[in-house]
């Protein structure tokens, strides 16, 4: 389990992430979509911090940090989306298509030649 957290008198208003490792969704498509999530989380977050009452300082502490968490997850999600595409190619290449045709022809239309 990865977290980020700082302690809340640091930047009060600022929400802590926690991603599992092995989600309840184990399958990659189920992690690229909570990642999203959490991404439009953390940006809905980072435009609430504009409206907070919060000194300049401590707002541009905020989105610091909230950027570093969306680069940690979008970096997650780079990962996870080459995952995907490495597993539908090896599955494309583990089921290939029988070609059928004039040079490779089908079980059904097959010529016996006897010399």
């Amino acid at each position: 389990m990865t977290s980020i957290s700082m302690p809340s008198s640091a930047a009060p208003g600022l929400q802590t992430t926690t991603m599992n490792e092995n989600p309840q969704g184990n399958d990659i498509g189920s992690q690229i979509t909570r990642i999203t999530q959490q991404i439009i989380k953390l940006t809905q977050q980072l435009k609430n911090i504009m409206d907070s009452g919060s000194t300049a300082e401590e707002r541009k502490k905020q989105s610091e940090l909230i950027q570093d968490q969306i680069s940690m997850l979008e970096a997650q999600l780079a990962q996870l989306q080459r995952q995907q595409a490495e597993k539908e190619q090896d599955q494309q290449d583990a089921s290939p298509v029988k070609a059928t045709g004039v040079n490779k022809p089908s079980d059904d239309h097959q010529i016996d030649v006897y010399i």
